[in-house]
């Protein structure tokens, strides 16, 4: 336990801004409306917020195409507003995390707009770029979001690297300048008290196209220890990377107790436990808890005293959780707060996405609805390619990145209380049940749950730094552990699923626990759990 630090204490709560709150009305959320709402955060308990990108952009993809890293979208406020939310923040014992793209920039970054001119303008080298002929691309790797990776250039008779939109040209970290001026811009911001940054696919920074290697190429840990050194490391900060190819292994690098790289990383194994082996997210499975269990178990496990785990189930590109794995009918309520339970409990960095706290759902609108690039690409190509449309859009309903982005659910009025104009995105019908308000006053929410979570956190360093174990790793429905710290235990014990579960508490908890949170008024049998519910005890 040597190694203490703010940011394994806290819970981080993640504000996708476009949907958090307008102040303006305009429809689009922005830092005002942000800054309004400080005190609804304070009182959740939660320790940082991370914002999603609000620096300049072109917004192809929702502001992780930056065309200024030191200004704010006029979308979004002012950097005038940045520095107010900074401050204000601050006062209430919160920090911000930026969203930070480092893999790429916009093609209206004004670096790129120079790339282009010539291939000895001083900026043509801060991106990749291969000669060739038109139509033949340098080879076949492809982009995210459909297509080639592959740009044509006609004026320079090059490609240049876009592994996102084709309006995200990709940053050339191997050209020593392009790493300088990024340095140069975190120093900026970290000078303004940001109190860390979230690292966008970095991954990716060590790409190298010609070998068709994109995550974790031979440099990616270089890059990293420098970028740490001439930035966090001359701060006390929490950084975390985005890094879908990331295993225990790497984690280990990303997150090494020295701090010569980031905090944490965000890895994704559990995420894809409900796509069909070998295919991508869109091709649906149901969920195997024991497949869980043992992702999960593994990470808290291996990265033991080695590095430490980001804990998460919902983000901005991901579905809403209740909708996912829990209920979001009949028992919306009980397994949204079992979810809670289950990730709070764990060791590891807990991350709140806005509104799951109110247990937000997934939504399901007609086509022309969805906002998001990614889901309205894969329409299109899904339907050309002979899927059936009815096929096509259940994908959509359960995995679409627009389930996260609806408008955050403030009170019963016109628009959730998120806009006094039309939103950007439809809001979710169920806002008149599903709201803020509605859940401060019920003392039984799953908003007074989540608070109860993030105080118990505040209160039992057990939870933050205790050992893990995992019990019954063949049971089909319960998913039970504890944690060890001296000699203090903590038991969780999740069921899983809408049916009753019978078991055994382990011995050494049969007498002298106290019952800290449960998501049931009253324990009805000590070895039963009815469905979706969860408790946690602790034993001193």
């Amino acid at each position: 336990m040597g190694n203490k630090k703010w940011w394994k204490e806290i819970v981080v709560y993640q504000i996708y801004p476009r949907s958090f709150q307008d102040s303006n009305g305009d429809g689009i959320g922005d830092l005002r409306g942000i800054l309004s709402r400080l005190d609804y955060l304070k009182d959740l308990g939660i320790g940082a917020i991370w914002l999603s990108p609000v620096c300049k952009s072109p917004q192809d993809d929702n502001g992780y195409d930056i065309s200024d890293y030191q200004d704010i979208d006029p979308m979004f406020g002012s950097l005038e507003d940045m520095e107010l939310l900074i401050q204000e923040a601050g006062k209430r014992d919160i920090r911000i995390i930026m969203d930070l793209v480092l893999n790429h920039s916009s093609d209206e970054h004004p670096w790129f707009k120079e790339a282009r001119k010539s291939k000895d303008n001083p900026y043509h080298d801060y991106y990749v770029w291969r000669d060739g002929v038109e139509g033949t691309p340098p080879n076949d790797l492809g982009s995210t979001f459909g297509g080639s990776a592959w740009e044509w250039v006609p004026e320079l008779g090059q490609y240049y690297l876009h592994l996102f939109s084709v309006k995200q040209p990709d940053l050339n970290w191997e050209n020593p300048k392009v790493r300088q001026e990024i340095y140069d811009m975190i120093q900026w911001w970290m000078d303004k008290g940001v109190g860390g940054f979230r690292l966008d696919v970095i991954d990716l920074i060590g790409k190298q196209p010609d070998h068709k290697i994109t995550g974790n190429g031979p440099n990616l840990h270089q890059y990293m220890r420098e970028l740490s050194k001439e930035t966090f490391q001359k701060g006390d900060l929490l950084t975390v990377g985005e890094t879908w190819g990331a295993t225990p292994e790497s984690a280990k690098l990303y997150s090494n107790p020295d701090g010569s790289e980031l905090s944490m990383v965000f890895q994704f194994e559990h995420i894809s436990l409900d796509e069909q082996e070998g295919k991508g997210k869109w091709d649906l499975q149901p969920l195997d808890l024991l497949q869980l269990k043992k992702v999960l178990s593994k990470w808290q496990t291996e990265l033991k005293g080695e590095a430490w785990n980001s804990l998460f189930w919902n983000n901005h590109d991901l579905p809403r959780i209740v909708s996912r794995w829990g209920n979001d009918g009949e028992y919306r309520v009980q397994s949204a707060k079992m979810l809670a339970t289950l990730l709070h409990g764990m060791q590891g960095t807990p991350y709140v996405y806005q509104g799951e706290e109110l247990g937000m759902t997934n939504v399901r609108y007609p086509i022309e609805e969805y906002r998001d690039i990614e889901l309205l690409n894969l329409y299109k190509e899904r339907v050309e390619n002979g899927y059936a449309e009815e096929e096509v859009m259940e994908s959509i309903y359960a995995k679409g990145r627009d389930n996260a982005r609806t408008p955050m659910q403030w009170d019963a009025s016109e628009n959730a209380g998120f806009t006094e104009g039309k939103p950007w995105i439809l809001v979710n019908p169920n806002y008149t049940k599903i709201n803020a308000e509605e859940s401060i006053h019920d003392p039984e929410s799953i908003y007074h749950y989540y608070k109860t979570l993030i105080q118990l956190r505040k209160e039992h360093e057990v939870i933050i730094y205790g050992d893990y174990e995992l019990l019954y790793p063949e049971d089909t429905n319960l998913f039970a552990y504890t944690r060890t710290l001296g000699d203090t235990n903590l038991l969780v014990l999740c069921n899983f699923y809408g049916n009753t579960v019978t078991f055994d508490i382990p011995e050494e908890f049969e007498e002298d626990k106290t019952l800290l949170i449960s998501n049931y008024a009253d324990v009805h049998s000590e070895n039963e759990l009815r469905p979706y519910e969860a408790r946690m005890y602790l034993l001193v």
